[in-house]
């Protein structure tokens, strides 16, 4: 039986963008081997197993984060001071990342929480426009035009392995994304809706204690 990491390599390594209106850029970091080399070794790392995972699903990655290292709300600098995975990817930092990874301090490092949750997006791919990040849903035209691409690609993830009940990173556009698909499809029997970590991080900064309280119970008790 593959385990989680040959399954989630095989769907990274073989992913390809879908096509989108001229109004829109892809973010591809999959393609390059930089990004393929820390791939390969941050999930050989974490999920060489055939253990069964808490879904943690954001929107799409962004310029700064996933969309440059190819793992969920993961940086260039949480990549090497957390994961401890040397790169040549920069140093840069994300608000998003800045939160998941307090959070998986929180719940004991990367090992610990990785052994449980797996981070991915409704889209595998970011999108751009004019520089600036663009999420899928906030285009009706590129929604329209990747939504069967996500529907596609959450389904394959989920058959590595997953958890009957998920969390939807954002309470607003985002979870209704994600309970409109799972009510076409019934991927998951429930999905539980936490607050953005860059709204967090952006707007509610005071109560940061709060939210990470809040997201280690969820994960808890899933």
């Amino acid at each position: 039986m593959a385990t989680f990491a040959e399954q989630i390599l095989q769907f990274y390594e073989t992913l390809n963008p879908p096509d989108v209106p001229a109004s829109a850029g892809v973010l591809d970091p999959y393609s390059t081997p930089e990004v393929q080399r820390v791939m390969r070794q941050f999930f050989t790392r974490y999920f060489n197993d055939i253990h069964t995972r808490i879904f943690l699903i954001g929107i799409n990655p962004g310029r700064f984060g996933s969309g440059i290292t190819g793992i969920g709300f993961t940086d260039p600098l949480a990549l090497s001071e957390d994961c401890g995975i040397k790169h040549t990817l920069g140093t840069g930092t994300e608000l998003s990342a800045r939160f998941v990874y307090q959070l998986i301090r929180r719940m004991g490092g990367p090992e610990s929480f990785y052994r449980h949750v797996y981070i991915t997006a409704l889209s595998p791919y970011g999108f751009v426009r004019n520089g600036k990040n663009l999420n899928f849903y906030d285009d009706p035209d590129l929604e329209s035009a990747v939504t069967p691409f996500i529907e596609a690609t959450l389904r394959e993830q989920i058959s590595f392995g997953a958890k009957p009940r998920a969390i939807i990173v954002g309470t607003g556009k985002n979870f209704k994304r994600a309970q409109a698909i799972n009510q076409r499809l019934g991927l998951f029997d429930e999905l539980v809706p936490l607050a953005h970590p860059r709204y967090i991080m952006q707007y509610k900064r005071k109560q940061l204690d709060a939210y990470l309280d809040e997201y280690v119970s969820t994960l808890s008790q899933l």
